[in-house]
């Protein structure tokens, strides 16, 4: 009786041939993204550089202007206000909500890891930005708000948060540290669940305090996500507007007149599209600039974990 035969050994071909299997089954998943991204994203991206160089009223043809709208911006005076403001509101914001994120997100390493807490850290989040600043603008309203009651009450003159040009910045700031700090301290919180225990114990038994520990272990090796952090936040930053929008409309005297709702007023106020896109194209080119030093400075491709 004859041994039965061995199974067929698979060649090199029917390998490559199952790869190829592979890839276009791949490319089938990542198609309906990569239809969204290009219809949503690719295409209004090379539209508005193209209307950037237009006059376009919505209503008549675009007309092509060549850099007429770039030299209108460069002496445009309410542009750089706008600039200007924007830039301190992601000074405010980006500094609070960082410094609150990582206190809350050490907090919750060393105290708690209860999911409960992890909840209720993440309501604000949750809030639309629409309605945390209406409740904010109850809150500090110059008359009846409690926020100025309270302050009455322990002696203090009211104040107009968002009818002061001091104030107005600062407090858009504080309310949007409010509703996102509970999602910065989670992606902080995760970075910290990626450093060794083992790091920690052998900095006790070496004697390290936990201020020293703090700032000679938990802050360098959280480099990488606080970079990611960090640009997230700079580039949400730079997009304000809602809270703006319905809090102080740009006011008093463009005080708060940030450039995404410069860029709205232009376009939908004023129908200028060929330079509201202008203006977007611009904020683009900062957003690209600050990112690259940002992720340069903060070395977040790089890691002391390894």
């Amino acid at each position: 009786m004859a041994a039965p035969s061995a199974p067929p050994v698979p060649t090199v071909r029917g390998r490559r041939s199952g790869r190829r299997d592979d890839t276009r089954l791949a490319l089938l998943f990542i198609l309906p993204a990569s239809i969204g991204l290009l219809v949503f994203y690719f295409w209004p991206l090379v539209r508005g550089i193209w209307l950037s160089f237009t006059s376009w009223d919505l209503l008549s043809p675009a007309e092509f202007v060549g850099l007429d709208n770039y030299r209108e911006m460069v002496a445009d005076p309410v542009f750089w206000n706008a600039v200007r403001v924007t830039l301190l509101y992601v000074v405010i914001n980006i500094g609070l909500q960082t410094v609150v994120a990582l206190v809350i997100a050490v907090l919750m390493q060393r105290l708690s890891r209860s999911t409960l807490l992890r909840s209720l850290v993440l309501a604000p989040y949750l809030v639309s930005n629409v309605v945390a600043a209406l409740v904010f603008l109850w809150i500090l309203d110059f008359q009846l708000g409690i926020g100025n009651q309270l302050l009455e009450w322990v002696g203090l003159e009211r104040i107009g948060f968002f009818t002061s040009e001091t104030w107005a910045i600062p407090t858009i700031a504080m309310v949007n540290v409010w509703r996102h700090m509970g999602y910065t301290a989670l992606l902080i919180f995760a970075g910290l669940q990626a450093i060794p225990p083992t790091t920690y114990e052998a900095a006790r038994v070496d004697g390290a305090s936990e201020v020293r520990t703090f700032f000679g272990i938990t802050l360098p090796l959280l480099r990488p996500i606080l970079g990611l952090v960090l640009i997230i936040s700079v580039i949400g930053s730079f997009q304000v507007f809602d809270t703006v929008a319905v809090t102080t409309n740009g006011g008093p005297v463009d005080a708060s007149r940030v450039l995404q709702l410069y860029i709205y007023d232009k376009a939908f106020g004023q129908f200028d599209f060929g330079y509201a896109s202008a203006l977007s194209v611009a904020m683009l080119l900062i957003l690209v600039v600050v990112t690259f030093f940002q992720y340069r400075m903060t070395r977040a491709g790089q890691t002391d974990l390894n």
